[in-house]
Formats: structure tokens, sequence, C-alpha cells
């Protein structure tokens, strides 16, 4: 979403962009590495440059999730850099860094709050995510949904006809809290009820272990010639297989869970979704409109709602279509791009 943003050209704003490289792929997320270090010291060196460069009064910056080595990073950045710009701007891509503070220990309390406290302006992807920017005195907080380019017309569309296997897709990182696991068990109860379909699930594996454990409960339970790994698609492989599926699942309960931006992709080619109940899922999936939403980890409820949606055709076209409908009309990179416009000029024209 920062590369989107980057794409926004206004004749009230200009954005100078510092890149933070710190993880090279999704395994070394959250992880200390000697190199990040070196890179911490750079991207703090190159802020100070681009603010004496470019005479800028705003910084804007997306804090890391909870876990720990993201936040003492935050907390060496934003210690080293904040105090160089009269305005701070939080763009709450991962939601609960807030709740962090008391695991961290006393030590380190003042400069957690000194790096996260009272910024001008904090956004939010979705009302229902951790009030973060308010938990840190935000003088302002609003909420500014995601948006995507729309890709549809840009690869060819399916839907199973009479007779055909229904293809189920899960698009995410390969990880338990993604809901991997509640995918792989609902899919097999809902091929033990008598419903003929694929999974596909696109993404990268989060570990070595994870994907063993995965591609081992798949061959124990005969789903082999049902499941496929996709791997890491991208561009518009990645959207045909978006435009290829008849049901999108994404039964998360990731940590991080801001938003769901994956839904959207699946939204843009009218396609029905099953989620869950977390985070800022029900800001993008309206109960029984564009889709299901579950509790968390409950793979027979996800598997009722694939099975509702796999017995009724009309069911699955409306309610893509409804996705289709909210995609366009609060979702689209240009409605982001509109948001985001109208907040940072004001947070730039303000007193």
């Amino acid at each position: 979403m920062i590369a989107e943003l980057l794409k926004l050209r206004s004749p009230r704003l200009q954005l100078f962009h510092v890149r933070m490289a710190f993880s090279e792929d999704m395994e070394s997320v959250g992880k200390f590495a000697l190199r990040k270090v070196w890179v911490l010291f750079t991207t703090i060196l190159r802020i100070a440059v681009a603010r004496i460069r470019y005479g800028t009064p705003v910084l804007y910056y997306p804090p890391s999730g909870p876990n720990k080595v993201p936040v003492l990073r935050d907390i060496v950045l934003l210690c080293a850099t904040r105090w160089m710009f009269p305005k701070v701007v939080f763009h709450f891509h991962a939601g609960g860094v807030s709740t962090f503070g008391p695991q961290l220990p006393s030590v380190l309390g003042p400069f957690y709050r000194y790096a996260y406290g009272r910024p001008a302006l904090s956004i939010r992807t979705a009302p229902q995510n951790p009030e973060d920017g308010k938990a840190f005195g935000a003088l302002r907080d609003v909420v500014v949904p995601n948006g995507i380019p729309d890709m549809r017309g840009q690869v060819a569309e399916r839907n199973a006809g009479p007779g055909d296997p229904l293809v189920i897709l899960f698009t995410g990182v390969l990880i338990p809290s993604k809901g991997v696991r509640v995918m792989l068990e609902a899919f097999r109860n809902l091929v033990q009820r008598g419903v003929d379909a694929r999974l596909e699930l696109m993404g990268k594996w989060g570990d070595a272990a994870f994907e063993q454990e995965c591609t081992r409960w798949v061959a124990e339970h005969g789903l082999v010639d049902r499941v496929t790994f996709l791997g890491v698609r991208k561009d518009l492989d990645k959207f045909a297989h978006f435009a290829g599926c008849d049901i999108f699942c994404f039964p998360s309960y990731f940590e991080a869970e801001s938003f769901g931006l994956v839904l959207v992709e699946a939204m843009q080619f009218a396609k029905p979704v099953v989620s869950t109940l977390w985070r800022g899922i029900p800001s993008v999936v309206q109960e029984g409109v564009n889709g299901f939403l579950v509790p968390i980890e409950d793979a027979d409820a996800v598997a009722d709602r694939m099975q509702r949606l796999a017995e009724d055709p009309a069911l699955r076209k409306r309610m893509g279509e409804e996705g289709r409908r909210i995609f366009l009309r609060d979702l689209t990179l240009e409605a982001f791009h509109r948001s985001m416009e109208r907040e940072l000029v004001a947070v730039s024209e303000a007193n």
C-alpha cells in the first residue's frame, strides 16, 4: 500500500520516499539479524538527509505490529528522527502495537512513549482495528480503507459450470495464524460432505517445518489430487488465480491483521468470500451480502459457509456481484488516493 500511495499525484502534496528494507522475505520478518542493524542506521541517515534536502515538515511512518524486534526497531528509528519534524503521521497498516508497551523492560518505557506518543494524525485501515492512535494520544484519528487498481479485464475469468469442480482459493503467507490449518481442515470437511471441489493455496511458506507439516497432512488425508500449493505468483499470473476461482476463503486470525487486502483482490473479480470476524476484515466483508464471516479457528463453520456457496450458484453470483459493487464504491485505488490526499494535506496545512 505504500507503493500505491507513492503513485499519488497531487498539486497540493509532495511525497519523498525513504525505503525501509529491513526484511528480505516473510521468513525474516520480526527476527533479529545483524544486517538489519546496518539497514536501521542507514535508514535513519537517509531520513535526516531527506529532511534537510526537501524541508518537509511531516514524517509519515507505518508502525510495526505487536512484535518485539519490530517494536525495538521503531523505537530506535523514531527516537532518532521524529524530533526533526514538526509533525508525525502514523499509518497503522498493522494493528496492536499500542498494547505492547507492558511487555517491554521498564527502562524502555519512556523511549516507547516518546517514539509513538502524540502523533499529529493516526490512520487506521478499518474502524474495527485496535485504536492505536488514540491510545498514543493522537491529535486526530481517522479511518482510510485501502484501495487497489482495478485489474478486471486484464485476465480471463472463469466460473464453474454444471458438473465442473469448484475452485476454492486461499491467498496469503502460509503460516498458522493466517488460517492455513483451518483452511485445510474445512476443505477436508467439505469434501467429506460430497462437494466436488479443488483447493489452491497461493503464497510463500512461513517456514520449512510448517510446509512439511501441511503437505504431510494433505497426503495423510488423501487430498493430494485436490489440494495444490501454488507458491508465490506475481502480476497477471497472480490475478489469473483470483479470476479463476469460484470461492475465495481467508480464515485469518493473524496477530497484526488490519484489513485483508486479498479479500479486495478477490472482490474486484466478483468472487464471493468466506472470512473471519477478526480485526478489520468485517469492514471489507459484509455478512450475507458479499460473503460470510465466521468465528476464528472454526473449521466447521468455514466448511458450512463454503458448502452453502457450493450448492447455490445463484448465491455465489449475487454475492460476487455485491462484492464487485462494494469494491467500485469504496475500495479502488482512486478512492484511497482521494482520502489520503485529503488527510495528508489537512495535517500539513494545520497550525
